[in-house]
């Protein structure tokens, strides 16, 4: 596919273990994925040129794939062409770097945005080689991670100093809550080079109105997770045998028939049959994005408990579906959920208090109607248009700043494509 023949500002999103075409649900593909394809498409709604690279997972893969009007998916090969846990895959970052370099010589990008800390090393040594300004978000700090994990954390032992070097040297960081910003500077990022954008969310598919899926009698908590310790599915699974006659419906992870060879899926029945609760828990493996509204729609309540979250995207899109939501109070989750107007903050890892909450909720029908309403109310200010229109607005100063011959040119064609919603 000529990707040249795509037209308006050019912007590369770099993205190397999540790429948009992913389906979601399974260790590694989650929130990221829904960001960086969301985020093409918006910067593609306001004239972009969008090409997205990603890592090659499969040998069948075409190089380019379009990926909807504007926006182009490219595969490169770095490492073995099949899937990689995301914690392996630094040592590949220097071929993937390698052939970003080739990529850009071709067909120079106005402004590349990397996402993850492994995207964000590959690109900066690609892009400073040609002077391309790199925008970086994390969307996980390792310093955050390390402290929440400890000596469980899986990360590569340089993720820190990668992270701290990515915070200094790139042009702009933007970073999705206030929290990530004050640790970006405390990890030596400087304040003038990082703004706060939060992550979006697709308000013409999350909204009140929509398809709901089936329900039974039982008051209903969803969660939507990958199933991942960290997640705080565990808790959830605790807190919902706390709460007579409720059930507990799980979305994510491998497709449900394959659920008997997962190993948390395992753990997660085993500990519903222990708590006896087996009949009231509910895992559906990995749901099609295009499914998680109406599963969402179906919720009394939506939990979103982890034992700590950067953002937490399925507690916004719970607020913009009009439902309440339980959440953890920390990282992303205590920004966005507000205590007692859209939802419930409770400790992480703190089942009994999880519990606490959901049967609050159900014993107060009313509150948990008037915060679905706060809720959706307060959504608006994270759809999407907004966030690619502010992310564009980014991109146009970080040009402002560059120096070389194609500066001026590339703000001009940037800037002109900003429009407030």
């Amino acid at each position: 596919m000529n990707r040249l023949q795509l037209h308006g500002p050019r912007i590369d999103l770099v993205s190397e273990h999540a790429s948009p075409l992913a389906t979601l649900g399974g260790v590694d593909a989650g929130g990221q994925n829904v960001h960086v394809a969301a985020l093409a498409r918006g910067l593609a709604t306001l004239g972009a040129r969008v090409v997205v690279h990603t890592r090659r997972d499969d040998p069948s893969l075409p190089d380019d794939v379009r990926f909807g009007p504007g926006v182009v998916v490219h595969h490169i090969d770095a490492g073995p062409p099949g899937p990689l846990p995301k914690d392996d895959l630094l040592p590949h970052m220097g071929e993937f770097a390698e052939r970003l370099a080739e990529a850009w010589e071709a067909d120079r990008p106005d402004v590349v945005h990397s996402h993850f800390w492994m995207s964000g090393l590959a690109a900066l040594d690609a892009g400073r080689r040609m002077g391309i300004p790199v925008v970086h978000t994390y969307h996980a700090l390792g310093s955050v991670k390390r402290r929440h994990h400890g000596a469980a954390d899986t990360s590569p032992p340089d993720r820190l100093a990668i992270e701290a070097r990515l915070a200094r040297e790139v042009d702009l960081v933007i970073a999705t809550t206030g929290d990530e910003a004050c640790e970006l500077e405390w990890m030596g990022g400087c304040p003038s080079r990082t703004t706060v954008i939060p992550c979006g969310v697709d308000l013409h598919r999350f909204n009140p109105v929509g398809p709901v899926a089936r329900r039974t009698g039982r008051f209903r908590v969803v969660v939507v997770s990958r199933l991942v310790e960290r997640k705080g599915v565990g808790n959830v699974i605790r807190a919902v045998a706390d709460v007579p006659g409720a059930e507990l419906v799980v979305a994510g992870g491998p497709p449900e028939a394959l659920l008997d060879e997962d190993s948390e899926a395992r753990r997660f029945l085993a500990a519903a049959e222990r708590l006896g609760v087996a009949d009231r828990v509910r895992l559906l493996g990995g749901v099609d994005h295009d499914a998680v509204a109406a599963l969402i729609r179906s919720a009394d309540v939506v939990a979103c408990c982890p034992w700590y979250e950067p953002f937490g995207l399925v507690a916004v899109e719970a607020m913009a579906c009009g439902r309440p939501v339980v959440a953890s109070a920390t990282g992303g989750l205590a920004e966005t959920v507000v205590p007692g107007v859209t939802g419930l903050l409770v400790p992480p890892r703190d089942p009994d208090a999880i519990a606490a909450a959901l049967r609050r909720l159900r014993a107060r029908p009313a509150l948990a109607r008037r915060m679905a309403e706060s809720g959706a109310q307060r959504a608006g200010r994270y759809g999407w248009e907004r966030i690619a229109s502010d992310t564009m607005a980014a991109y146009a100063s970080v040009r402002l700043r560059a120096s070389g011959p194609h500066g001026e040119a590339a703000v001009g064609r940037l800037a002109a494509r900003v429009v407030r919603p």
